[in-house]
């Protein structure tokens, strides 16, 4: 079935994840139930445009937001453009698709005074659970890696000699961070109490059960200690991240060097967060420009 010869090819040359697969798979299948519906079952490899809108009209219609409905149209864009690759079909029905208009989101990231204030309200406890979450702020907030990257950090990828750790981006691509002398201590910390947890696993953040942690316990770590220092709406991982490259570029870090960093495939994605710091280069621009009006 075309479907799943495209989800394999995801999951085993595009190297995507299995949270990615899945939601290619649930994109395609939904419009493959609208199709079944409304077109006698027809099969979507062999759909035209006008199909394709009719099913956007549906979308639209049943309240879901241009943004989620802009995804699961590239969904289908990248499934013909699989098609197209295997010879299925000729002719990519959505090649000349426009995406629906989306509002600008504007990603505020949390300030040094709001980080500050975390740590130090974690400074308190030195319990097993308060030194591994102390530990997941720094390392966010210090290297600006994904939730899933910190999830599968193991223990051997700590390297105490060159003071980097190593981590597994998207599409299995290796990098290696610097590590702060701060954050090196939290680290010895906590792997000297981690260490005393009966577990056999090789990841190094776990469970108070030694197991693997997940998701949702790391963005209820990062929403319960920000809750107590920030009235920001949105308090998550990747907000951490935000902060990490907007903090960086304020200080005048280059923007290819906080690619490097973020593990962006292009300067494109790394871009979004200039805008956080529009404010500062502002405020440089005004105080260093021969022409500007000194206050």
């Amino acid at each position: 079935m075309p479907i799943n010869a495209f989800i394999n090819y995801l999951a085993l040359e595009k190297k995507f994840s299995k949270h990615t697969t899945t939601a290619y798979s649930n994109d395609l299948n939904s419009f493959q139930v609208f199709c079944n519906e409304v077109y006698n079952e027809q099969s979507i490899v062999v759909v035209n445009y006008t199909q394709i809108r009719s099913w956007i009209v549906s979308l639209v219609e049943s309240n879901l937001s241009n943004r989620s409905i802009n995804r699961k149209v590239s969904s289908l864009k990248s499934f013909y453009k699989f098609l197209q690759k295997t010879k299925e079909i000729e002719v990519n029905p959505l090649a000349k698709h426009k995406a629906l208009k989306t509002p600008k989101q504007v990603q505020i990231p949390f300030s040094e005074k709001e980080i500050t204030n975390a740590l130090n309200l974690m400074d308190e406890n030195y319990d097993f659970e308060s030194l591994r979450n102390k530990l997941i702020i720094e390392l966010f907030y210090s290297t600006g890696i994904r939730r899933s990257e910190l999830i599968n950090i193991k223990i051997t990828d700590i390297d105490f000699v060159n003071e980097t750790v190593k981590v597994l981006g998207k599409r299995n691509k290796e990098r290696f961070i610097p590590l702060l002398k701060s954050v090196q201590k939290s680290l010895i910390k906590y792997l000297e109490i981690r260490n005393k947890n009966e577990t056999n696993s090789s990841y190094l953040f776990i469970t108070k059960k030694g197991k693997i942690i997940y998701d949702t316990l790391v963005y209820r770590v990062i929403n319960n200690y920000f809750s107590s220092v920030s009235s920001k709406v949105k308090k998550s991982p990747h907000i951490l991240r935000h902060s990490f490259a907007t903090h960086l570029l304020n200080e005048g870090a280059d923007l290819n060097s906080v690619k490097e960093l973020l593990g962006h495939s292009s300067l494109a994605s790394t871009q979004v967060y200039t805008h956080s710091s529009l404010g500062k280069l502002k405020e440089v621009y005004n105080k260093t420009h021969p022409r500007s009006e000194k206050i």
